[in-house]
């Protein structure tokens, strides 16, 4: 499923970019987007991209590979964590519960952080709580803790310092509420902190040491500001994750407020896993709901921990609670079906999503027929079947959106007449997938947005000025040279009002295309 789709502006097409970047200059150090230093993120996404490209060639499947393994990797730990903590039945079912998570199975085809930060800090969270069962020998407490740090080091590699801020802060919390003060001595601080430190603080020097400006920026503007700021426009109300909550995890969440009322009760013993989980959940929804800074994408560490709540609950959970899973399917494939029926907006693909919407209730029929029938772990597998294909589905219907807003026909018929040496525009706006596309860098001219930083550290790689672009551009065009500049049509206008030497050769009325006169005849 990784190559059906067009990647999408702006993340998939971003990371791509980064990634292609990355492999041709070999630079595998200073991250850049469109050849500018670009510090926003670390770079573990990027490394693994390049490696895919490196291994398997350039393209849409391979820019997504990472999440889709990342994906995989959390499905398969939540399974086992689940076997080991509440026994095979409720594993199978948290594995099922996740794989088909709509947000989880969507996250796993997109190419961007947040599967891939979600999925590390999941095993990270599985190999703690596989760590401190308390029939854990010496030797599986240690080995699973070092798994947990190595987990930690590569959250922080994927996004951040919410790799080890989460879930330390929901150590804190479980040691307050549950009274387990021993965990502290149990997460063998003196060898995994230094594994940690040995894993993580590498890149962060070296950048640094190549890159004065990096740590302010990273960690100051990327983090601070992201989280207390509203500079980046991603504000929403505080129950914007919950809310987003119910498609993210449809139809489970029909069980996730029996399942978190369970993680109250103690269990017998020292440790108390359904209070971690619990917490895991409750601590990630309010620290991003606090946050000024919101986007759908930040809410995906919390599945792994709700999928094995969920799947603990489902092993005990009554007929006429389970059957509340196969309804809110059914109704939410007669919803989409409705749609589809009436909206304008889904016209060129109301085939596509009619069937997401039909698969989706044939699942809830067959799936509520057999949990009546008493066989759960079939009913349960129909409906993740159902759940899964009906996002594939309704994915699928983006493309021709997707591939419109990501010009990869302008991109391709441009590429075939590139040279390394010609320079290309992005005049108004800078075309996040396009570059990927044509496999080549731009110019961006009066924009600055998120290349903003690149460019006050490298201002040679821009122009700010329309005026400026215009005098650039004038002595090619009289020269003869060859030269082509992507613009957007606001900016078009303009260009036009000024009679700059051009002429267009591509309009598909999101961006227009030019070149020198002398070059279109």
């Amino acid at each position: 499923m990784l190559n059906l789709r067009t990647l999408i502006p702006p993340d998939e097409g971003r990371y791509a970019e980064m990634a292609r970047e990355m492999l041709f200059s070999g630079d595998w150090i200073t991250t850049r987007l469109n050849g500018i230093k670009y510090f926003e993120k670390p770079p573990l996404h990027a490394w693994m991209s390049a490696l895919s490209f490196a291994v398997f060639g350039i393209g849409d499947w391979q820019a997504r590979l990472w999440n889709g393994v990342c994906g995989i990797f959390g499905v398969l730990m939540v399974g086992y964590t689940g076997t080991r903590l509440f026994g095979g039945r409720s594993g199978l079912y948290a594995a099922m519960v996740l794989a088909s998570m709509v947000f989880w199975a969507g996250g796993s085809q997109f190419n961007s952080l947040d599967l891939s930060v979600a999925a590390i800090m999941g095993g990270a969270l599985c190999a703690l709580l596989i760590a401190q069962q308390d029939d854990a020998t010496i030797w599986q407490r240690r080995n699973w803790m070092l798994a947990c740090w190595v987990g930690m080091a590569f959250s922080l590699l994927a996004k951040g310092l919410i790799g080890i801020v989460l879930p330390g802060g929901v150590l804190v919390l479980y040691a307050l509420f549950s009274g387990d003060r021993g965990v502290w001595r149990r997460l063998h601080i003196g060898l995994g902190l230094p594994l940690f430190l040995l894993i993580a603080l590498p890149w962060f020097l070296l950048v640094a040491a190549r890159n004065p400006e990096q740590p302010a920026f990273f960690f100051i503007h990327e983090h601070w500001d992201r989280f207390f700021l509203k500079e980046h426009h991603r504000e929403g109300p505080w129950y914007y994750f919950i809310v987003l909550l119910l498609p993210a995890a449809m139809p489970w969440m029909a069980l996730a407020p029996a399942s978190l009322a369970a993680a109250r009760r103690k269990l017998a013993g020292r440790f108390q896993p359904l209070l971690l989980l619990a917490i895991w959940i409750v601590f990630i929804l309010a620290f991003f709901s606090y946050s000024s800074s919101k986007l759908p994408g930040y809410m995906l560490p919390v599945l792994p921990a709700l999928a094995l709540l969920i799947g603990r609950q489902l092993d005990s959970a009554s007929r006429v609670a389970a059957l509340a899973l196969p309804v809110t399917l059914g109704v939410a494939g007669a919803a989409v079906v409705v749609a589809a029926l009436q909206l304008p907006a889904v016209a060129a693909v109301r085939p596509l999503v009619i069937l997401a919407g039909v698969v989706a209730l044939l699942g809830a029929l067959a799936g509520g027929l057999l949990e009546w029938r008493g066989r759960r772990s079939v009913a349960l597998g129909v409906l993740a079947c159902a759940v899964w294909a009906m996002t594939q589905l309704g994915m699928a219907a983006t493309e021709p959106w997707g591939r419109e807003h990501a010009g990869k026909a302008m991109a391709l018929q441009l590429r075939a007449a590139l040279t390394p040496s010609t320079p290309v525009y992005a005049v108004g706006d800078y075309e996040q997938s396009m570059t990927f596309y044509m496999a080549h860098t731009v110019i961006p001219v009066a924009y600055t947005d998120e290349l903003a930083f690149g460019l006050q550290q490298e201002p040679e790689r821009g122009i700010a000025s329309l005026e400026v672009f215009a005098a650039r551009w004038g002595v090619r065009a009289a020269q003869g040279l060859p030269q082509y500049a992507i613009v957007k049509p606001s900016a078009y206008r303009e260009l036009q009002q000024r009679q700059l030497p051009m002429t267009q050769i591509a309009n598909d009325g999101r961006r227009v295309l030019v070149t020198s006169p002398q070059l279109a005849r």
